[in-house]
């Protein structure tokens, strides 16, 4: 592998792997954000929202074209404990919780990140906002939508789910994948990242094996954490410490999509389709042979129903920015 040349390859793709485009943002609560905007300033706000341990960067550059050329506003930024955000002070889950599924006392929740996420929207001074979350970042959408209905003109959970846990959970051998010792070269994060990738990626929708590759290159640069395990467990903890949300996605009621894949093995569908059946008057697609990932192919599909979904909602321009 040559690792310079994979970032390089990134940088000329698309040009989300710029950290001249990143601002900050200090938050009350001592944490720090970090955010990029694209798109036209009087665009409709819609706010991105990524899932566990990926940053900013992880959405493709495809989706981000999509929707800026539908005239939206586009906010996007890296969670605590990801990307050039904050890393919370707190010790990670050791082995035996992370087994047995029981978060540290002192664990941050989904609660703690939709704060953080609401604290970017006072930022920006955006009152109203379309939100697109997946996976974890579904989930935090979910809770920002069900505490602060009148922030969220539209919802969009992709592959995400409730936290019941008889719904939703991660294929046995996904599991086996994630509980090894996170790597410790760039290299080997690579190589983790495409091997994960082949796995829950589904075999309607394959990836992009060269930007995969270089994404993840230039993602072991940004973070700042190589080799430490810690901000991802510590986000697995937020998850496990917020439980069953089901009867808090009753409370959602913004104009809500429900997308996920048949064949994922990262949150299995049976999430999306209780998350859908929470959420009064929600539209549940579930898309053949789509696993756990944006690939090129599903990405059109995704800009498409996500821009009737706030069509329908409001207009796409002029609303508060």
């Amino acid at each position: 592998m040559n690792y310079q040349a994979d970032v390089k390859l990134l940088r000329a793709a698309t040009p989300i792997a710029g950290d001249a485009d990143d601002r900050f943002l200090d938050l009350p609560a001592g944490l720090r954000l970090c955010y990029r905007v694209d798109g036209p300033d009087d665009g409709a706000p819609l706010l991105l929202i990524a899932g566990l341990g990926l940053d900013l960067t992880s959405w493709p550059p495809g989706m981000l074209d999509g929707f800026t050329g539908r005239a939206f506003r586009v906010v996007r930024f890296d969670n605590r404990d990801a990307g050039r955000s904050s890393r919370i002070g707190a010790r990670p889950p050791g082995r035996v919780r992370q087994l047995l599924a029981r978060p540290r006392p002192d664990a941050y929740n989904l609660g703690d990140m939709a704060a953080d996420t609401l604290g970017l929207l006072d930022h920006l001074g955006i009152e109203r906002v379309h939100l697109v979350g997946m996976s974890m970042g579904g989930m935090i959408a979910q809770t920002l939508a069900a505490r602060h209905p009148d922030r969220v003109a539209s919802l969009t959970s992709i592959f995400s789910t409730t936290g019941h846990r008889r719904v939703g959970q991660p294929a046995w051998s996904t599991i086996a994948r994630l509980a090894k010792p996170p790597a410790r070269t760039a290299g080997a994060f690579v190589e983790r990242h495409l091997a994960l990738l082949a796995h829950i990626a589904g075999t309607g929708y394959p990836p992009d094996e060269a930007l995969e590759r270089a994404w993840a290159s230039a993602l072991w640069d940004r973070r700042g954490d190589q080799g430490s395990g810690a901000p991802v467990a510590r986000q697995i903890d937020a998850i496990r410490a917020s439980g069953n949300r089901t009867a808090e996605l009753r409370r959602i009621t913004a104009p809500t999509l429900v997308v996920h894949g048949d064949a994922d093995r990262m949150v299995h569908p049976s999430g999306g389709r209780a998350t859908a059946a929470a959420i009064p008057g929600a539209r549940h697609v579930e898309v053949p042979g789509m696993g756990h990932h944006l690939a090129p192919g599903v990405v059109d599909r995704l800009v498409e129903l996500t821009t009737e979904l706030a069509g329908g909602a409001g207009a796409l321009r002029g609303e508060p920015a």
